[in-house]
């Protein structure tokens, strides 16, 4: 079969300064009707750049400097803007991985959907509705007529994405082009969002470019894969052959670095609790109008657990759950309404605002997005630093601490001296880890501190959470929506769902013989489950 997209030669050159001359050079590949080709790489592998030049969406400064992109007879590299247009989103069109940021977050969604046939001038406004609302149906969103009159921040994250999904197929394209577009969905919602995708690639006869850095989605979906890295394709052929019989040290490391299904053993737990969580309880409640109901939301429905002095819980669950809540609500950035949290026998529930500035040294979070959470205008020492300042510790005693700190996550004392920006997610994760440690906390709350890196970066941080852990001792508190990531950390898991805490026990418990429905649904949605991951 002749393919439907043929990249040959292709190079994108990078501005002056940039950490090398290219984003990508010498990429070569075809996609032919019905195929998945998933391409595989890290963060700055190319693998983007790439999907954005057949897009027309490069950045400013960056530019394709050679190469042709050959699409139904055409080289999309050489057409005018106007004809590029053309193409974009009616015969190649893209789902990309923040629907939140790709969705206008002021028009409601049946009108994004039908906007984009009014930009290729296909149907009148009518006809325009009733194709969003059969598009609607068919990505499987429920409540199709709510849904079309529904704005961006009303949906869920896997909700947002297939309305993406809808506006990328309003025009039936021959080339879907998905950019990490489960990356930060939980598992459950992940597994759904690929079945959807599969489905539609067989219904519609597309071919699918799917971007990843996860070779457990690679296993789930792929037909061909190209492995790309520092902007360069190092290894391509089929799934199969690339799982099971890698040729490049890379792709040998980046399968290495994804988490198993071997289950270790988990240390005796200690009796001697750290930390007590009673019948903790947070409703959220929104208030009604003149054509809508008031709504409850139990984010926490009477959560109890203990966490012993070294020991790591993982607390694991679905967007919704309740898992972040409950890790905010030990810090009291939300506020409990009922319960105890006893930290070392002190209620933190019960504590004035004066207390609670004391006590929250002995509890500190990683958070998520290091990015955000580290302040762009301060440099790492300030970062660092400024919590024990503020409690009390001299100026020149912090900083020399958080120079060491630094060193004891495995970064030079010199990126003290540097600013957020200067470092790659995973650099500053490390940071956001100095930055707990430097308040010499009893308790340390990780919320999905690795769920937006790269498998390898993630397997780097996760290694490095285990040794800090043996060596300092610490009590830690892992939240994530990943059950592979968690065993390779956790001592017990707690799995939660709607507010409640469902199933608690060893990792070995949990994983082995799980009670609950909803454990085994989280499991078997965990992408390439069948195919294992690294041995």
């Amino acid at each position: 079969m002749d393919p439907v997209l043929s990249i040959r030669d292709l190079a994108i050159s990078l501005p002056p300064g940039a950490d090398r001359d290219y984003a990508v050079q010498n990429i070569e590949f075809d996609l032919t009707p019905g195929e998945i080709l998933c391409v595989v790489g890290e963060s700055g592998s190319g693998k983007s750049m790439t999907a954005n030049a057949l897009m027309g969406l490069l950045p400013d400064l960056v530019h394709v400097t050679r190469g042709e992109a050959f699409f139904e007879g055409r080289d999309v590299l050489a057409l005018p803007d106007a004809e590029r247009r053309k193409l974009r989103g009616d015969r190649i069109g893209m789902i990309f991985q923040e629907p939140m940021s790709a969705l206008n977050p002021l028009m409601r969604i049946g009108d994004q959907i039908a906007e984009t046939y009014e930009a290729h001038g296909r149907y009148t406004p009518s006809e325009r509705r009733e194709r969003a609302l059969d598009l609607i149906r068919e990505v499987g969103l429920p409540e199709p007529e709510k849904i079309i009159r529904a704005y961006p921040f009303q949906l869920s994250g896997g909700q947002r994405q297939r309305a993406m999904i809808a506006m990328a197929l309003a025009m039936d394209p021959a080339v879907l082009i998905a950019d990490e577009p489960t990356t930060a969905l939980d598992v459950t919602t992940q597994a759904q969002i690929l079945d959807l995708i599969k489905s539609l690639q067989e219904r519609h006869g597309m071919a699918v470019m799917f971007i990843t850095h996860d070779f457990g989605v690679v296993a789930e979906i792929a037909d061909q894969v190209i492995v790309m890295r520092y902007g360069e394709i190092v290894e391509q052929g089929g799934a199969a052959q690339v799982l099971e019989n890698p040729q490049h040290d890379y792709t040998k490391a980046l399968l290495a670095a994804v988490p198993s299904d071997v289950v270790p053993s988990g240390q005796e737990t200690s009796e001697q609790h750290v930390l007590e969580v009673r019948d903790l309880r947070k409703t959220y409640r929104t208030r009604g109008g003149l054509f809508k109901a008031t709504r409850e939301v139990r984010a926490i429905d009477g959560v109890s657990f203990t966490v012993g002095k070294g020991e790591v819980l993982g607390i694991v669950g679905e967007s919704g759950s309740g898992k972040s809540t409950v890790g905010r609500s030990i810090v009291r950035l939300v506020e409990a309404d009922s319960g105890q949290i006893l930290l070392d026998g002190e209620d933190m529930n019960a504590l004035s605002t004066e207390e609670l500035r004391s006590a929250r040294r002995r509890v500190q979070m990683i958070f998520q997005d290091p990015y955000a959470s580290l302040n762009p205008r301060k440099k790492i020492l300030s970062a660092i630093s400024e919590g024990p300042i503020t409690m009390g510790t001299p100026v020149a005693e912090a900083h020399a601490r958080a120079r060491d700190l630094l060193e004891t996550v495995g970064l030079d004392a010199s990126a003290a001296d540097r600013y957020p920006h200067e470092f790659s997610g995973g650099q500053r994760q490390r940071i956001g880890i100095a930055r707990a440690l430097a308040m010499d906390p009893d308790l340390i709350i990780a919320d999905e501190a690795v769920s937006a890196l790269d498998v390898s970066i993630q397997a780097q941080v996760l290694e490095l959470l285990r040794d800090l852990q043996q060596r300092l001792h610490l009590s830690l508190l892992f939240i994530t929506h990943d059950l592979r990531v968690a065993a390779q950390l956790c001592d017990r898991i707690a799995v939660m769902q709607h507010g409640k805490l469902v199933e608690i026990g060893s990792v070995a418990e949990v994983f082995l013989s799980p009670k609950q429905d909803y454990t085994r649904n989280l499991l078997a949605a965990v992408p390439g489950t069948e195919w294992g991951g690294a041995a």
